[in-house]
């Protein structure tokens, strides 16, 4: 018997064993680069290299654009495999393959095979590869020695250039936008942080991208150019016009160098998602054009219309209204300000949030503190975390500035404040109120997990 056969035998015999030994890896932090990723994919004859991947990007709406993707792709009769990040109930949520988790048996047995090789590279000069590098390798050889789907919808982790991910060369790549996110790995400005998006697009492979700012189309379109990629930026080779607009559902036309779209439903709510939608259209629309997609128009409606994402402007109770939402930064924070504004009633509206410690919170708060009456803050149950008496600060200074007086309350334990928020609002008698849960997807997974299982998320992003 071989050593990677003993190892394969006696390493994990559960899920929870193998979940426990990849989230431990957390220690080993964030270390950008490809060369632990390709070292591996090297000891396992290149699985990647039989895949077709979309390869998605950005700042906000990553894993929206995935959802739309995948949603489309199976009406359409493709099997899918989807990979994201975060998860917000259990880390086998982040691999999917026609919208099921893995199966806890082919997880022990894939994590049997990479550990052997992870120790490898532990005692080499490359050192020992971290969470997310073992987590995408996982997934690599998923889909690439087990699964065998048709398409892998593939979102970055974190940046592009030197994200894991970019160890494959997809069918087609997507970046959503760019925004003050991670900025302090992925750089100070936009420009920078621009760049580090861009480095996903490769040699020749089409671009589908919804970005803005003047100093970012520009990086998108030079780096594109520079590698003789087609780019399709949204407002200029295709452009979605919103139709209707309500709570549970709205809709848009859409129109692309290829054909025109009367109308398409979609309901994810906020105008940032019909932006989303739009870019997993325009994807499909360039596949069925070079690649040979097969999607009729029945299952692309159908498909946009059912495409659930969890806790992104999620409302996870009607008595009382509790809407859930992981505006983790500000662009993020500002999509939901616009959709409170623009898509939600309210005469009282109480905010509970917690942040991660890297993120801009003063201009986050910006956007959201002119519309609360209540605010609730807290700290997700998580190693790495913003102290709520410290957020508190900002959003008292904050709030000065923009001559706010709402009532603040700050409790550092989230189920304790969760209850403060919903006695905020039954104590406003016969107002509508809406109860707005939002800030860092480690808060959003316990919360949601909570008021609708019971239980806590698991943790080991």
């Amino acid at each position: 018997m071989t050593n990677d056969k003993q190892a394969e035998q006696i390493a994990f015999r559960t899920a929870e064993e193998a979940m426990a030994w990849i989230t431990g890896l957390t220690a080993f932090g964030i270390r950008p680069g490809l060369d632990r990723i390709q070292a591996l994919m090297e000891r396992f004859n290149h699985p990647e290299r039989r895949l077709k991947f979309i390869h998605v990007a950005g700042t906000n709406g990553k894993g929206s654009v995935c959802a739309y993707l995948t949603s489309v792709l199976l009406k359409s009769g493709y099997d899918v495999g989807t990979f994201t990040s975060p998860y917000l109930t259990s880390y086998s949520n982040r691999l999917q393959y026609n919208a099921e988790d893995i199966a806890d048996e082919h997880l022990v047995m894939l994590a049997n095979r990479l550990k052997p090789a992870a120790e490898e590279l532990a005692g080499g000069e490359l050192g020992a590869p971290t969470m997310f590098e073992v987590t995408t390798a996982l997934a690599l050889l998923y889909y690439g020695t087990v699964s065998f789907p048709d398409y892998v919808v593939w979102e970055t982790g974190l940046g592009g250039r030197l994200d894991v991910t970019n160890v494959v060369t997809p069918v087609v790549s997507i970046i959503t936008n760019v925004g003050h996110d991670h900025m302090d790995v992925l750089g100070p400005t936009l420009t920078d942080i621009a760049r580090e998006k861009a480095g996903i697009i490769k040699s020749g492979v089409p671009v589908v991208t919804s970005v803005t700012q003047p100093e970012v189309v520009q990086v998108v379109e030079e780096t594109a150019r520079a590698r003789k990629a087609t780019v399709y930026r949204a407002g200029e080779q295709f452009v979605s016009e919103t139709l209707t607009v309500a709570e549970d559902e709205q809709s848009f036309s859409f129109r692309s160098p290829f054909r025109a779209i009367p109308a398409l439903t979609i309901t994810l709510s906020g105008e940032h998602q019909i932006a989303n939608a739009a870019a997993a259209v325009m994807a499909l629309e360039v596949l069925r054009q070079y690649c040979a997609l097969i999607v009729d128009d029945e299952h692309l409606e159908a498909g946009l219309k059912e495409t659930k994402w969890p806790g992104r402007l999620e409302m996870v109770s009607r008595q009382p209204r509790i809407l859930i939402d992981g505006a983790h930064n500000p662009e993020g924070m500002e999509a939901l300000s616009r959709a409170l504004k623009n898509v939600y009633t309210f005469d009282r509206l109480n905010v509970m949030m917690a942040m991660m410690p890297n993120k801009n919170h003063e201009h986050s708060l910006r956007h959201i503190l002119p519309l609360v009456d209540t605010l609730v803050i807290t700290e997700p149950d998580f190693h790495k975390k913003m102290n709520a008496d410290e957020l508190a600060a900002v959003a008292a200074r904050v709030a000065a500035e923009l001559d706010l007086s709402p009532t603040v309350i700050v409790e550092p334990d989230w189920r304790r404040a969760l209850e403060l928020l919903l006695g905020a609002s039954s104590s406003a008698g016969d107002a509508n109120v809406l109860n707005a849960v939002t800030g860092t997807l480690y808060l959003i997974a316990d919360v949601r997990s909570w008021l609708l299982q019971g239980t806590k998320s698991e943790k080991g992003w």
